[in-house]
């Protein structure tokens, strides 16, 4: 591409091509938008950390089903001079590993939005009897003020 085609496609993206927008999303609407649509709910924080527990749950029960026998066949290839032997026993390892990993993960993500729940659970509470002292509030002055 040649400087001077370079320097008309960035003309034409300023001006509006809608061929070609650099380093910058289309022009929004001003006003009437809505800015910080991420909304999560109490059932959204319990549906993902039970997943996350039941993801737990099923690794732990069934991720290591193979790992004795695993074990004994890396011990017997080894025994028999097979190289498989020890490639066998790090693959073994490194599933470990990487269950160990992934178990963390689940019980950290579950542990987190349990968490989250506690944490904010009384949150519509408090905003509505705050809401309510307020309006308790202003109607005591409002008595008093007559």
């Amino acid at each position: 591409m040649a400087w001077d085609e370079w320097e008309k496609l960035k003309a034409e993206a300023r001006a509006g091509s809608e061929r070609m927008r650099l380093n910058q999303l289309e022009p929004q609407p001003s006003g009437g938008g809505t800015e910080g649509d991420l909304r999560v709910d109490q059932q959204d924080l319990a549906a993902v950390g039970d997943s996350a527990f039941k993801l737990f749950e099923d690794l732990s029960k069934h991720g290591r089903g193979a790992d004795a026998s695993t074990q004994t066949a890396a011990k017997d290839l080894k025994t028999q001079e097979f190289e498989l032997g020890a490639a066998l026993a790090t693959v073994q390892k490194r599933w470990e590993k990487q269950l160990r990993t992934l178990l963390d993960a689940c019980a950290h993500i579950s542990n987190h939005m349990d968490y989250t729940q506690n944490a904010h659970a009384g949150d519509e509470y408090f905003i509505a009897s705050t809401v309510s002292s307020i309006a308790t509030l202003d109607k005591g002055f409002d008595k008093g003020a007559r």
